[in-house]
């Protein structure tokens, strides 16, 4: 069969319809049950062997470094269980839902309300006002009638400091662990049963922590601060910092109107290609090849890299490029607070405008 050539859209020209878009990465997203099966693997065996590690080191210091990159490896699980529960790690369903369970353990997150936040929620509606919860910013006004203690709570999840306190409450408290009947209407049989699932794997952890605490004669809070409360610290961190920085952007918008925001190609423009030295973008598995994963949820995390790179050659100066510094994520932070959800652009908590609108003539944006 002859390989279909494809050419770059021009500078300018309007933004393809999602499905031409997926055609050209639909050749490349094949999935391979080996190759999920190995990643599955070797990221368990680095898990318990950092957990073991930190068991096993006896100065504190070492402990806690330890089960930081336990925390970190937590991460890597996730982000496997995270490409299972979109269905594209391997070729079988059952099987990629199984998996998908079995690596979000570590993060203590229930699969089928992830599933439902994430696949339905957050990817149908990405970056759409009072639909898609995750890093909502408030306008001025909303945040202007909060009480104080709420504007507080605010001001420290955008301070660029506390990203895991953020998720901990308004996603895994509030949507994950047994949510209540307003933050989860629906209720099924398999919610209650993935909340119990998780609640024994912790059970499991801290008793094994426990015994190993007995049988080392170590300090039992110590083990149990080092081994699991500082390992899912630092993954709440890592977690709640990946979600912000995948769509918080001078460059990416949020709507209020959905038909605006359809008109947007909002798969292509409402995320953001964060670029890391040092090999850090395949430590954490290319999910910060992001355009690619909202554009065709179909492609493998192990071919994300390829999908980013062919989209960035599709659709020159489209797509939303950053490179990582720290620099930059703090002075996102300082300037992204609020939104003007009329002029497309930020505020800070004065109301001040911090970044250009993203208005554009209608021609640009509805890709006709």
């Amino acid at each position: 069969m002859p390989t279909i050539q494809f050419q770059p859209v021009p500078p300018g020209a309007p933004i393809p319809h999602r499905k031409i878009i997926r055609s050209w990465t639909q050749p490349i997203s094949e999935r391979s049950t080996p190759i999920a099966l190995s990643l599955v693997v070797l990221d368990l065996c680095l898990f318990s062997i950092a957990l073991a590690a930190t068991v096993w080191v006896s100065n504190w210091l070492g402990k806690v470094l330890l089960g930081m990159l336990t925390g970190f490896i937590i991460g890597r699980l996730f982000i496997l269980g995270h490409d299972a529960c979109h269905q594209s790690f391997t070729v079988h369903r059952k099987l990629n839902a199984w998996l998908g369970r079995l690596v979000f353990l570590p993060s203590l997150t229930p699969y089928s309300l992830w599933s439902i936040g994430h696949n339905v929620v957050h990817h149908g509606y990405t970056n759409v006002k009072d639909f898609d919860f995750v890093w909502q910013p408030h306008s001025l006004q909303e945040f202007q009638a909060l009480p104080k203690w709420r504007q507080r709570l605010e001001r420290l999840y955008r301070s660029g400091w506390a990203p895991g306190l953020y998720y901990t409450l308004e996603m895994w408290w509030k949507r994950m662990y047994f949510p209540s009947k307003k933050q989860m209407p629906t209720r099924r049989a398999e919610f209650l049963l993935d909340g119990l699932l998780v609640s024994a794997a912790a059970v499991l952890w801290v008793a094994g922590l426990v015994w190993a605490a007995a049988e080392s004669g170590q300090s039992v809070w110590l083990i149990l601060v080092t081994g699991f409360v500082v390992p899912l610290l630092f993954w709440k961190a890592m977690i709640g910092f990946v979600v912000y920085v995948h769509h918080t952007h001078d460059d990416v918008a949020w709507y209020q109107d959905k038909t605006a925001w359809a008109a947007s190609q909002p798969f292509v423009s409402t995320t953001v290609h964060l670029k890391f030295d040092y090999g850090m973008g395949t430590a954490l598995h290319h999910i910060m090849e992001h355009t690619a994963h909202h554009v065709d949820m179909s492609v493998p995390l192990y071919r994300l890299k390829k999908a980013q790179k062919l989209l960035e050659t599709m659709l020159p100066g489209r797509i939303v490029i950053q490179k990582f510094s720290w620099r930059w994520y703090f002075d996102t932070a300082r300037r992204c607070k609020l939104y003007d959800f009329d002029r497309l652009c930020w505020l800070d908590f004065d109301g001040r405008q911090t970044t250009t609108s993203l208005l554009a003539p209608p021609l640009a944006q509805t890709g006709t």
